[in-house]
């Protein structure tokens, strides 16, 4: 496990973007090699993605062959809905790059068997040879998709019904409106995350604190289904100085050091 501690939030979603790029990059993807990358929503990789998108349009990034995965998507919001996370992916990223909208891959939350739609999406992943790095992000009660308190921490990809502080902070989305809010959600399970060959979660923000402590100094627990990532061999929290307030100063002073954004391969 690695933990990058930069100054603020503007640093840690560059270097952040940087890492993956420089992934690809050096992965030298190509017709018959595709480079697999599992992708959040949020707002936290908003800035990952402004990165990204300069780096693809000074030239120094393509997406042409490489395929994504979302983690989760609303069931019963039209898939054109401003708050779907579709339109999020499209309007955020997506239509910027060059990737093969085919090669883009999101859950379909209005699919007539929302669970042969979560077990189809687990066997495009192996047909894709697997994910080779997961990106993810965390709510402020340690959950990474929509694995909410409580998820066995070998969950594959299915249909959740979301817990009421998870309905609450994404209200905001829904002009503070809770009947707006789908209660339910299709998400890839922790297990569906810890297959990746390598995980990166960006915490980032004071409200993410508590988290990011449950994270990485306690012992792996369901009710923060993030800390099952202390036992993936290749995992890196990206944090900001605001998400580390409740670490322990041993902890941050372990783990803080230079950490130089690296040029573009």
């Amino acid at each position: 496990m690695r933990l990058v501690i930069l100054d603020n939030y503007d640093l840690a979603s560059e270097w952040a973007a940087k890492y993956i790029c420089n992934r690809i990059i050096q992965f030298r993807p190509g017709q018959d090699r595709y480079f697999t990358l599992g992708l959040p929503t949020g707002s936290t990789p908003l800035g990952c993605y402004k990165k990204l998108i300069e780096y693809h349009k000074n030239g120094d990034l393509s997406f042409k062959y490489v395929k994504t995965f979302n983690m989760d998507e609303y069931v019963g919001l039209p898939r054109n809905h401003p708050e779907s996370y579709h339109s999020y992916m499209w309007n955020n990223f997506f239509k910027h790059i060059d990737i093969d909208p085919n090669n883009a891959h999101i859950l379909d939350g209005n699919a007539t068997d929302l669970q042969a739609e979560c077990d189809a999406f687990e066997k495009k992943i192996k047909e894709a040879g697997g994910i080779d790095l997961f990106v993810g992000g965390i709510g402020p009660d340690g959950h990474i998709a929509f694995n909410e308190p409580g998820s066995s921490l070998v969950s594959r990809t299915r249909v959740k019904t979301l817990a009421m502080d998870t309905i609450l902070a994404n209200a905001k989305y829904f002009d503070g409106d809770l009947s707006k809010v789908p209660t339910m959600a299709l998400t890839v399970g922790v297990g569906t995350v810890m297959d990746a060959r390598e995980v990166m979660i960006l915490i980032t923000g004071a409200h993410k604190a508590f988290a990011l402590y449950k994270a990485i100094e306690e012992g792996v627990n369901h009710m923060w289904t993030v800390s099952a990532f202390q036992q993936h061999p290749r995992t890196i929290f990206v944090c900001d100085e605001d998400a580390t307030l409740e670490l322990r100063v041993k902890t941050v002073k372990y783990f803080k050091g230079p950490t130089p954004i690296a040029p573009i391969a």
